[in-house]
């Protein structure tokens, strides 16, 4: 296989070959660039393998393009710097050995045979030579070239060996497959399995990255099956390992919340990009397991799960050393989503609406997306039937947002005003008179604005006051 025509497209590649002649080292691109090239997807970064002065190399290429930024780490024999929106990193070949301990290897120089070996993936071991000689032509040790075209996911070497060594290669299998929508080979299956214990020794940030590259793929469900069926899930999110299971009671049952919450999750996929809200689809029905009850005569129920879902959430991100900007947002929508199918009769009054556009605020969009997404009968009519309803309850939500102007909703009436008004200094007693007010104008009571905001201060003062007074 030759990669010339691909590699035109990219000019100072060619810069690259003739100046790897004229500094006496032997150059090759290798890894996910060429993967990709061959996949025809879009590609941010070229590694460059470098048998000979890797930093000679590197700043001769830099200057040649007339570029002066470029970082180097001599004690790791690697540089890098940014050119036309690409990320290049040079290496210089080398061998690896691991102590069992760490998952950081020990590096020494190695031979451009030793580099490739070492590589985590056969799809990620191809090369090609930059040499004038055979420019382009792809060097395959480990019939990579073959994985991509089958789509298929192996290590090049024994992955008990491959996974013992650096045991985060376990979630990136995963996360290449589903990334790519690739099959995984039954030996990296088992090892998997057999050395999942071994992600002890990796730290929770990286760990929780590949995690998230799994939920940001086009398909997540690929990966997160992986992660369950080889009890990995046990290991890297066991609260979503418990998911798993369906149990019958006389003529009743459960679906199983496991794969239902996969389809949720893929569903949401196709709709958004957002991380944040795909974390939610996963974890919107994570307490199920622990609310589940068999009541006679009803069947199987799961009260509160929402609300005991929501409250998880603080141990799981501080666990997991997810950002914590995003736990509100995320105990909100777990919390809510059960609320918009319930606003669907023609008895629902407008305070309802009121609450839930106040209480969402301005993640309604996102809770509304997630409540659609989490229909996943079989029964094509059943499916339409909850989507029109979800379909009824924006219409009543614009209709109450359009009477009531609520996109920004607050008291009218300021705490200054109303520390005038009744006399008071700062205080707790300020806000419960602000939080009446509101109340009344998402009870309907009044109408949001100032004119009957302040009338009704006027009105409910005096028993605030009066319960300061007898304090």
């Amino acid at each position: 296989m030759n990669l010339k025509e691909e590699l035109k497209e990219y000019r100072f590649l060619q810069t690259a070959s003739e100046l790897a002649e004229e500094v006496g080292v032997e150059v090759y691109v290798v890894g996910g660039f060429i993967r990709d090239l061959i996949l025809k997807k879009e590609v941010e970064d070229i590694d460059f393998l470098i048998v000979g002065d890797v930093m000679k190399f590197a700043q001769t290429f830099a200057a040649s393009l007339g570029i002066n930024d470029i970082v180097v780490f001599k004690t790791f024999g690697t540089a890098h710097f940014n050119h036309q929106g690409l990320n290049l990193e040079f290496v210089a070949a080398r061998k690896e050995s691991y102590k069992k301990s760490s998952r950081k290897p020990l590096v020494s120089e190695g031979t451009f045979f030793d580099d490739i070996s070492r590589r985590d993936f056969t799809i990620n071991t191809l090369a090609v030579s930059l040499s004038k000689e055979n420019f382009g032509e792809v060097i395959d040790h480990f019939n990579g070239a073959e994985d991509i075209e089958n789509k298929l996911i192996r290590t090049p070497l024994d992955p008990k060996i491959t996974f013992d060594d650096d045991p985060l290669r376990i979630l990136r299998a995963f996360r290449f497959a589903s990334q790519l929508n690739f099959n995984v080979d039954e030996s990296i299956m088992n090892a998997a399995e057999e050395f999942r214990d071994r992600l002890e020794i990796v730290s929770q940030e990286r760990k929780t990255d590949e995690f998230l590259k799994i939920l940001k793929s086009p398909k997540p469900s690929i990966g997160l099956k992986l992660l369950q069926t080889t009890k990995v899930m046990e290991v890297v999110f066991p609260e979503i390992s418990q998911m798993i299971g369906v149990e019958q009671r006389e003529e009743y049952h459960h679906k199983d919340v496991f794969y239902h919450t996969l389809e949720v999750v893929d569903n949401i996929s196709r709709k958004t990009d957002n991380v944040w809200l795909k974390f939610a689809a996963l974890v919107h029905d994570i307490a199920k397991p622990r609310t589940k009850k068999f009541v006679e005569g009803t069947g199987w129920t799961f009260h509160g799960h929402e609300e005991l879902g929501a409250r998880m959430m603080k141990s799981i991100f501080r666990r997991m050393k997810l950002p914590l900007s995003q736990l509100d947002y995320m105990e909100k929508l777990i919390r809510l989503h059960l609320r918009p199918i319930a606003l669907v009769s023609d008895h629902v009054t407008d305070s309802a609406i009121r609450r839930l556009i106040v209480t969402a605020d301005e993640d309604l969009e996102d809770l509304i997306i997630l409540c659609r997404a989490d229909i996943t009968s079989k029964n094509p009519e059943k499916v339409d039937r909850y989507l029109n309803n979800y379909e009824i309850v924006i219409k009543k939500v614009l209709e109450v947002k359009e009477k009531d102007k609520l996109r920004a909703f607050q008291s009218p009436v300021s705490g200054e005003v109303i520390m005038q008004v009744c006399n008071l200094k700062p205080s707790k007693k300020v806000g419960e008179i602000k939080t009446a007010i509101e109340e009344a104008i998402l009870d309907g009571l009044i109408g949001n604005n100032y004119d009957e905001a302040y009338q009704y201060l006027q009105k409910i003062k005096d028993q605030f006051i009066e319960k300061k007074t007898q304090l």
